[in-house]
């Protein structure tokens, strides 16, 4: 469980930078995941069930001005920066594990 800061900067002005915490990476992943959801709900309002691909998923964040994450590092007590392509590789894995659990 490492205490998780994601900077979002959606649109190409400063001002749209934003930032949220989670208590951990997955909990990071599952609210980028989220947002993603939200953007869909905002685009398509009258439509009553919101579905994507996880490459739908990818092109939104790859389309986003900034997207980053700073991990905690207990050992060092301090914050590792991560890019979009670490936060990719990790929704990838965490939907993966999703998937396998609803399967089973």
């Amino acid at each position: 469980m490492s205490h998780t800061i994601l900077l979002m900067q959606p649109g190409p002005k400063p001002e749209t930078r934003t930032y949220s915490d989670f208590e951990s990476v997955n909990e990071c992943m599952e609210g980028v995941c989220k947002i993603y959801e939200e953007h869909l709900k905002r685009q398509n309002p009258h439509t009553p069930s919101i579905t994507y691909d996880i490459s739908q998923l990818f092109d939104f964040i790859d389309q986003l001005a900034d997207l980053s994450c700073l991990v905690y590092q207990k050992s060092t007590s301090t914050y590792a920066p991560y890019t979009k392509e670490w936060i990719k590789e990790k929704i990838y894995i965490l939907l993966r594990r999703q998937a396998a659990t609803a399967v089973s």
